[in-house]
């Protein structure tokens, strides 16, 4: 991914669909730090915390179950405060819930994880 990445956040929710789909966490992570990074101020702590679930499933694919408890707790708090009104279609309450579980109940081989709703 390139360092001067820039799309709109609908196109990178799906970019970041595309790339975990593909067990491509790593990648999807460097998509929505992109967005992070270049987000308004009221929505940085919910890209941050896209990000973080992204790079926190990617140390559970690498088997670092410490490292990616600790990703997806922090994630998982991070996006609470959007969970009431989420924009783009993103489906927090989803994405918190299954950050936690997976905190919790670590698992094995390839992570499924729906960014948005339907």
């Amino acid at each position: 991914m390139p360092d001067d990445l820039d799309m709109p956040p609908a196109e990178a929710l799906a970019e970041a669909q595309n790339l975990l789909d593909a067990d491509r966490p790593f990648h999807a992570h460097e998509v929505l730090e992109a967005v992070w990074k270049a987000a308004p101020e009221p929505e940085r702590e919910l890209w941050r915390g896209l990000a973080q679930v992204a790079v926190g499933i990617t140390h559970l694919r690498r088997g670092n179950a410490r490292g990616a408890e600790a990703l997806l707790s922090r994630a998982a708090d991070r996006m609470v405060p959007y969970q009431d009104a989420p924009p783009y279609g993103i489906d927090v309450q989803g994405i918190v819930q299954r950050a936690r579980t997976l905190a919790k109940e670590p698992q094995d081989g390839p992570i499924p994880l729906r960014l948005t709703a339907g």
